[in-house]
């Protein structure tokens, strides 16, 4: 049995599990095109030979796999981060004061509300 990788676009990140190794895997690929894709993988303690079948069995699999996405979505977040900061420190220097200062309250607000819809009101 061999399993495709899902491809990832518009900046999204795509998970899968591949059967065969028991990996969580996500990847990303900026929109831009300005940042390399990444990925991150996760080993996974899951049983391989049958599907769980007692309660107990399925609640170790749930648990085994929300810890490994955890895990996966923590990495996703701190290399998104990092490459933001990047980004941003690259843009300083041809920016004015001012509009460092605005963009930088702008970018707070911003990771603030992150998945919220925000309405202002003028």
């Amino acid at each position: 049995m061999t399993s495709q990788q899902p491809q990832a676009a518009n900046g999204q990140s795509v998970a899968a599990v591949d059967k065969s190794s028991t990996m969580l895997s996500a990847t990303y690929i900026s929109s831009s095109g300005q940042n390399a894709p990444f990925s991150v993988s996760q080993q996974l303690s899951l049983p391989t030979a049958q599907p769980p079948t007692t309660q107990e069995q399925k609640s170790r699999y749930l648990r085994g796999l929300r810890t490994a996405e955890a895990f996966v979505q923590e990495q996703i977040n701190k290399e998104l981060t990092q490459r933001m900061e990047e980004d941003k420190a690259r843009a300083e220097p041809s920016e004015g004061g001012s509009r460092a200062k605005r963009k930088a309250v702008d970018d707070e607000a911003e990771e603030e509300n992150y998945g919220e819809e925000v309405v202002v009101e003028d």
